[in-house]
């Protein structure tokens, strides 16, 4: 049932939410997450707003169709808003949702018959995870796997940066590396990981089979054990004195590589 709240409570609750103190939930800021959050088909726990943004046309509409689903709603003024803000400058409307939740069984039932994924290990900024979550699904990906200390893709920073793509890709969250490679061998799926010395060139390799890339950590990339653990090794060639690439820029690279053989 639709409650109507004004009071503190729903403001807390919406605080502590973004700042991940609340395992089972999201917090969603701003018109275009919110649009996206509901046509995904999210739970959603509550929506907050600004009596000046529902004013407009079609921020209107998007909180009438919020209200309709929501558990709680709340108009609060701007300076209430801020409060609760993720941003330096509200957008206006915030919406709290239940948290998608995918283990490895529900994870494979969702692949298809060609699964098409990205491992992220230990990627800790959020706003590389939500770049590469946004390119993966532009790219064709089934879905994504991330491993224990990998930035947490429903993060508000995560969640701006994949724009939309999070509502949709599966995502399974919090497997340790070797499960996650061994979850890919088990199905019948090789791993191909990056590595600046490899002598195989990213554009050498198969990709049209059943694959899932590896992309390590921002610093350090992937551990020479932990490239062992996968199937092959790719090089991206890089000219000028250039040592390596941003994380999501090299995802892409391969993501895109690997979705046009496919």
């Amino acid at each position: 049932m639709k409650i109507t709240s004004r009071d503190n409570s729903l403001l807390r609750q919406a605080r502590a939410v973004r700042d991940g103190k609340v395992d089972d939930s999201i917090y969603i800021e701003g018109l275009r997450l919110s649009e996206e959050a509901l046509r995904s088909g999210l739970q959603i726990q509550a929506v907050i707003y600004s009596g000046q943004l529902a004013k407009k046309d079609r921020a209107a509409q998007l909180i009438r169709e919020l209200e309709a689903v929501a558990e709680k709603t709340a108009v609060v003024s701007e300076k209430l808003l801020e409060s609760i803000s993720y941003t330096k400058t509200p957008q206006g409307v915030v919406v709290i949702a239940d948290r998608p939740v995918i283990d490895s069984q529900n994870f494979v039932a969702r692949q298809g018959d060609n699964p098409f994924l990205i491992i992220l290990h230990r990627i800790n900024n959020p706003v590389n995870v939500g770049a590469i979550l946004r390119t993966a699904e532009a790219a064709g990906s089934t879905g994504v796997i991330t491993t224990e200390g990998t930035a947490d893709p429903f993060s508000p920073k995560a969640l701006r940066g994949a724009m939309g793509a999070v509502f949709r890709l599966p995502i399974w969250t919090g497997a340790s590396y070797p499960q996650a490679i061994e979850w890919c061998r088990d199905n019948k799926m090789q791993s191909i990981c990056a590595d600046v010395h490899a002598a195989q060139n990213y554009t050498e390799v198969g990709w049209n089979g059943p694959t899932a890339i590896v992309m390590g950590a921002e610093s350090a990339g992937l551990s020479p054990e932990e490239m062992s653990l996968t199937d092959h090794s790719v090089r991206i060639p890089m000219k000028g004195a250039t040592e390596s690439l941003n994380v999501a820029v090299a995802a892409g690279i391969l993501l895109y590589e690997a979705g046009r053989h496919r």
